[in-house]
């Protein structure tokens, strides 16, 4: 059976970047929803700013590492959407035992208790990071995992122990994302196609490390319908199954001139746009294939980079994203920094 409104969705890191598109966007559908999130990145009013207060939206402001925490946030759910985790690599190797206890440690405990609390559907957010470097034409999910860092590892170390628990009553899938861009009311402007958008529309400079790896991104709005379409499935359809979604891969020095191009369009007056590359030691390179979720699931990717950047052209010039160079709130490692120990 699909999960179907009005039925409560609990999701982990609800408060994230990509929470605060997605959970407006589940309200709106009709779905209750349930968020367990720290929020230090942002007070509810700003990361809904037009659904807080939203009768169908419950917040639990607690720690995913708190046993009784996790009992009442799946307490009564249908679905669980996993995406909280000290995300990206910088901010994993900010602190390791941080990263580990909350990406790996709390993982089985988060699943346990949705099983015990009768969840139908259990969506986890893992990371296309976990194919390390290939040089496959199309990397599909069936390629070896060849994690490159501890935020990857325990990524990949947390699909099995999912995958396993599958039954007739309770469904997993395991989505593997591309890089998410564009903008959301709690943005992140520390990934490769917002930190490009950012420097270019301020400081009319993009530096591009490398420029020859192959990085695959997801629109944010993508990203979210990606969610509700496996919400909406069948159980037949999404049980056990383990997708890439991304949009079109590009490399690096690619993704720069595109970034380039759309903000030279979006602010013609402004003056040019330089390009400056530089060597890089970051290997990381790999092409993913999401031809599987578009046959199995009939999702399909809409939006464009382009898309995403004058997405956050247009929210920068309309002042949604004050201080973008130097506000800590946009970038996870500096947020990390500022937390007590």
């Amino acid at each position: 059976m699909p999960i179907d409104p009005p039925s409560l969705i609990a999701i982990t890191g609800g408060a994230g970047y990509v929470g605060s598109r997605l959970v407006p966007r589940l309200l709106d559908a009709g779905y209750r929803v349930r968020v367990l999130d720290l929020c230090w990145f942002g007070e509810p009013e700003a990361v809904y700013p037009e659904h807080h207060g939203h009768a169908g939206l419950e917040l639990l402001r607690a720690d995913l590492r708190d046993p009784a925490a996790v009992q009442s946030l799946v307490a009564g759910a249908d679905a669980v959407i996993h995406l909280a985790c000290v995300s990206n690599d910088p901010s994993f190797e900010l602190d390791p035992d941080l990263g580990k206890s909350i990406n790996r440690d709390a993982f089985e405990p988060l699943v346990d208790a949705a099983q015990a609390a009768g969840v139908k559907r259990f969506v986890y957010a893992s990371s296309s990071s976990v194919y390390g470097v290939s040089d496959q034409p199309d990397v599909t999910e069936d390629h070896v995992l060849a994690p490159l860092t501890d935020y990857s590892k325990f990524k990949a170390e947390c699909e099995p122990v999912l995958l396993d628990r599958a039954s007739s009553d309770f469904v997993p899938v395991v989505v593997r994302p591309a890089t998410v861009c564009g903008y959301g009311p709690r943005q992140r402007l520390d990934v490769i196609v917002n930190i490009l958008t950012n420097h270019a529309y301020h400081n009319r400079k993009v530096k591009v490390f490398g420029g020859d790896q192959l990085r695959p991104n997801i629109h944010i709005e993508d990203m979210c319908r990606c969610y509700e379409a496996i919400l909406a499935a069948d159980d037949a359809t999404v049980a056990g199954k383990v997708w890439n979604a991304g949009y079109h891969n590009h490399s690096v020095a690619d993704l720069a001139e595109a970034v380039r191009m759309t903000v030279l369009a979006e602010t013609p007056d402004a003056g040019p746009i330089d390009v400056e590359t530089t060597p890089t030691d970051d290997p990381r390179s790999y092409h993913i294939n999401s031809e599987k979720i578009r046959e199995e699931l009939g999702f399909e990717a809409q939006h464009t980079i382009e898309d995403a950047v004058r997405d956050l052209v247009r929210a920068f010039a309309s002042g949604k994203l004050p201080d973008s160079l130097s506000e800590p709130r946009y970038f996870n490692v500096q947020v990390m920094q500022a937390q007590p120990a």
